[in-house]
C-alpha cells in the first residue's frame, strides 16, 4: 500500500501528502483543516505571525478538525543592518511608493528569537502533532523540547549536505525542496546558488545518504508528481503552490488568477521583495528590482520595508507589484476545494498504480 509507511503512521495521516506551510496568507486554518480531514496533513504558516495569532489560528484548527496537521516556523536567522542598504532600497521602491501613493515606511526595530521562542512554547503547550522549520536548523534545547512531548520535527534541505545536517541534529524527517519550488528559498548551509538543484536529481542522493524519511518538494503538482517521487526514494511529499488556488486558500484573487493563467517559463528568482531569494511570477516589480538585489538589505529587513507595497499592490487590483509565489508547475494548477484535491490526487496515483501493472 504506497499509502501507509513511516511518514504516515508517525504523522498519523492517510496519505503521504503534506500541504507546505506558506506564511503570508495561504495557508488559513479552513485550508489547513480541509487537507488534514482528506486524509493529509494540513500545515499552518505561522513565519510572519505573532505568538497571539499562532495561537488563535492553532485554536481555530482545532475547532475545524480532530486530524492531524503541523505548523511552519521561520528559524531566526544572523543578519546585518545596514543603513546604507535601507536607504537604497527606499530610493529604488520611490517610484513605486509614488504610484501607489505610499511615503516611506519606519523600520527602525530589529527582530529577534523572542517571537519565535514564544511560538515554539505554544506549539508545546498546544500539542501541535507536527512542527516544520525553514531557513536553518534551531537549537537543540528546541529540537529535544519538541520531542520530549512526542511533537514531530521535520526540516528543509536543498542539498544533501543540508539534509544530513538536519539528520544530524535530530530531526525526524526532512522536506528535501528543489529548484523547482515556489517560494522562499530553504538554504541555509549554502549560498542559494548552490542549492538550486532540481527535485528529480535531490531526491534520490538525499534518500540514499540520510537514514530519516525524505519528503520530496518542488513542481510536484498531482499524482503523477507523486508517485515519482516515492519512487525516487521519498516517503511523502510537500506540495504549495497545488493548494493556492484552492478555495480555502488565503492567497489574494489576483495571485491565484496569475497562477491559473502562468506558464511554466515565467517565473523567476528574485530577493528583491523579502532580501531572500524566492521564486515568484515575474512582473514589473521583479524586472525593475533586476540586477540591484545587491544593493537590498538582508531579510527580514527588505521584507519590513516592501510589506505596505505588496499590501496596497492588494487592495488596488496592481498584481504587478505585489509577490506572487509560485513554482514551475502553474498549467497543473486548478480551482477547486482542498479535499477535493488531495482526493483527486490519490485517485490520481492508485490509477497510475493500476495501469503500471497491467
Amino acid at each position: 500500500m504506497w499509502q501507509q509507511n513511516e511518514i504516515s503512521k508517525r504523522l498519523k495521516i492517510n496519505y503521504p501528502i503534506i500541504q507546505a506551510g506558506m506564511a503570508g496568507g495561504p495557508t488559513t486554518p479552513q485550508l489547513v483543516s480541509a487537507v488534514s480531514n482528506a486524509g493529509g496533513l494540513g500545515t499552518l504558516g505561522a513565519g510572519y505571525m505573532t505568538p497571539e495569532q499562532t495561537r488563535s489560528a492553532i485554536e481555530e484548527i482545532r475547532r475545524l478538525t480532530g486530524h492531524s496537521f503541523g505548523v511552519n516556523l521561520f528559524v531566526p536567522e544572523a543578519f546585518e543592518w545596514d543603513e546604507g542598504k535601507v536607504e537604497a532600497s527606499n530610493r529604488l521602491l520611490r517610484p513605486v511608493r509614488e504610484k501607489l501613493n505610499l511615503d516611506n515606511p519606519s523600520v527602525s526595530s530589529k527582530p529577534s528569537s523572542e517571537t519565535f521562542l514564544k511560538q515554539i512554547e505554544i506549539i508545546v503547550q498546544t500539542g501541535v502533532p507536527a512542527c516544520t522549520f525553514t531557513f536553518g536548523i534551531p537549537d537543540k534545547r528546541v529540537i529535544d523540547r519538541l520531542k520530549d512531548r512526542h511533537i514531530a520535527v521535520i526540516g528543509t534541505a536543498t542539498t544533501v549536505e543540508e539534509a544530513i545536517l538536519n539528520e544530524t541534529a535530530g530531526m525526524d524527517m526532512v522536506v528535501v525542496q528543489g529548484s523547482e519550488a515556489g517560494g522562499h528559498r530553504g538554504s541555509f548551509a549554502v549560498p542559494y546558488e548552490q542549492g538550486m538543484i532540481g527535485t528529480m536529481a535531490l531526491v534520490p542522493q538525499a534518500a540514499d545518504q540520510v537514514h530519516i524519511p525524505v519528503i520530496a518538494a518542488g513542481g510536484i503538482m498531482d499524482g503523477r508528481g507523486v508517485l515519482a517521487a516515492l519512487v525516487l526514494g521519498a516517503e511523502a511529499v510537500q506540495m504549495g503552490t497545488a493548494f493556492v488556488t484552492c478555495e480555502e486558500s488565503g492567497a489574494d484573487e489576483r495571485h491565484k488568477e496569475m497562477i491559473l493563467k502562468s506558464a511554466e517559463n515565467e517565473t523567476a528568482i528574485t530577493s528583491a521583495f523579502s532580501g531572500k531569494p524566492a521564486r515568484g511570477i515575474r512582473n514589473a516589480f521583479i524586472d525593475l528590482m533586476e540586477g540591484k538585489e545587491k544593493l537590498l538589505p538582508d531579510y527580514p529587513v527588505q521584507n519590513a520595508l516592501t510589506k505596505d507595497i505588496r499590501a496596497a499592490a492588494g487592495k488596488v487590483n496592481r498584481p504587478e507589484w505585489m509577490s506572487m509565489w509560485s513554482g514551475q508547475g502553474p498549467r497543473l494548477s486548478r480551482r477547486m476545494p482542498a479535499g477535493a484535491k488531495v482526493r483527486e490526487i490519490v485517485s490520481e496515483v492508485e490509477h497510475h498504480l493500476e495501469m503500471m501493472m497491467k
